[in-house]
């Protein structure tokens, strides 16, 4: 680490990059927990400097003004500088200043999801061979320490499968769906006045933001390197209520699912040698599922291992307090050492991929939703079966509702097991029915 103090003094100068809601976070931490921090572990965190946009911001944590600088730069290649905290955002200019603080053999901890998930092959390779260490356990569920669990916790299993609720924003719209019957357009706007979601939620709603941490999940997990265009993605935006409330009446209920699974090879033709399914979708779930009940903003992940069984991690994922907890359990981390020591055994990114590839999500197995829209005379439920049947795919139950104004009629179905590519194809041939009136409606089912 670049310019460790000798062990009595145990003082560590941080340098942050940016200093917006999570950055202001962890600062506020590490200010307030000076004395606290110290008793507990011997070492002292000092603020050293703070790179910033507006220098005449008005600040309100206390910091001397000469600790703000408009030079990122500044940070990374000052000597004094032993921890750098990158919570800037975004691919540039965050990634060459964080390769630039590895070089100078800098610690580096960041909040940053989209930036490892694109970048963090090349990233990881820098802190190996410069001796230092990049802590990202804020990347993922804010407050909650899924990370470390999964690197040292569970280090000891093979890693089944990775379920999680990732997004806050979209798990609220959907509690606001599920609980008080709003249409997906009116839980964004209540989001977005409580501070939930952004004045533009594109990343969350569509899926991309619980994608980059599933990449970073799947990395530990499955001790390999995947990058986001691995990841099968579609969002919660343009959700029906009518599909959450048949969903209800079915025992089910809805959430964005992040979903890495480990497959073994089957014996049915169509089907690939096996390896790593790697989505993020809205997913049915039963009531009973342990994911189920995660209500709002909450964020959880669900671990399958071989040894343990699953394992739960549950709590707030967003917001300045939970995320800058997070940030300064990777700064005490890599000040006690115990950051650079663990990184440099895991080398999870350096493992080849040949025995894990990822399956295309035409070939995943799984169980449908779907709703169709139909005109309502005789035959057709029986039309719908044959055709769903012509192509391996069974029908578990149905649920028929009344004509509705327009003179069509909701059928809803479940489906049992069935190979994506067969059940694309046979709604394809539906589609073109005389008496489908609409689009289908489809979402799969986690049981």
């Amino acid at each position: 680490m670049a310019n460790q103090v000798s062990e009595p003094q145990k003082i560590f100068r941080i340098g942050m990059l940016g200093f917006g809601t999570v950055g202001a976070g962890a600062a506020k931490l590490i200010l307030e927990s000076v004395p606290p921090l110290k008793d507990k572990t011997g070492i002292e965190l000092r603020i050293h400097k703070v790179a910033v946009k507006d220098l005449h911001k008005p600040r309100l944590l206390g910091l001397p003004k000469s600790a703000f600088t408009t030079n990122a730069h500044e940070i990374v290649n000052d000597p004094q500088v032993d921890i750098v905290v990158e919570v800037i955002g975004g691919l540039e200019p965050a990634k060459a200043l964080v390769l630039q603080a590895l070089k100078h053999g800098k610690a580096v901890v960041t909040a940053n999801k989209a930036l490892l998930a694109t970048h963090g092959k090349e990233l990881f390779e820098a802190a190996v061979a410069h001796h230092t260490s990049i802590g990202f356990e804020a990347s993922v569920c804010g407050g909650v320490p899924v990370i470390g669990a999964i690197r040292d916790g569970l280090v000891g299993n093979r890693i089944e499968s990775i379920l999680g609720i990732l997004n806050g924003t979209t798990n609220y719209i959907l509690t606001r769906m599920i609980e008080g019957r709003t249409s997906y357009a009116q839980g964004l706007l209540e989001a977005q006045s409580h501070g939930y979601a952004e004045s533009d939620p594109t990343m969350d709603v569509n899926g991309t933001d619980a994608a980059q941490k599933l990449v970073l999940l799947s990395d530990l997990g499955f001790h390999s390197t995947f990058s986001f265009s691995d990841v099968h993605v579609e969002g919660i935006a343009g959700l029906d209520l009518a599909d959450v409330t048949y969903a209800a009446q079915l025992g089910y209920t809805m959430k964005l699912l992040a979903i890495a699974k480990r497959r073994n090879p089957g014996a049915d033709p169509d089907e690939v040698p096996g390896g790593l399914e790697m989505r993020v979708h809205p997913t049915l779930i039963p009531f009973n599922h342990p994911l189920a009940n995660v209500r709002d903003v909450n964020n959880a992940v669900l671990v399958k291992g071989d040894a343990t069984g699953e394992v739960m991690f549950y709590g707030r994922g967003a917001g300045m307090l939970p995320t800058g907890s997070a940030i300064v359990a990777d700064i005490l981390d890599a000040a006690r050492g115990s950051a650079r020591q663990t990184f440099t055994k895991l080398q999870f990114f350096q493992n080849p991929r040949a025995d894990l590839p990822v399956i295309h999500i035409e070939k995943v197995r799984s169980r449908f939703y779907v709703r169709f829209n139909v005109l309502d005379k005789p035959g057709v439920m029986g039309k719908l079966a044959t055709v769903l049947g012509s192509h391996g795919v069974s029908i578990a139950s149905v649920i028929q509702k009344e004509p509705q104004e327009s003179g069509n009629v909701p059928i809803v179905m479940l489906t049992h097991n069935t190979i994506e590519e067969r059940f694309r194809v046979a709604l394809e041939e539906i589609k073109g029915l005389e008496f489908v009136k609409q689009s289908c409606a489809f979402y799969r089912v986690e049981d």
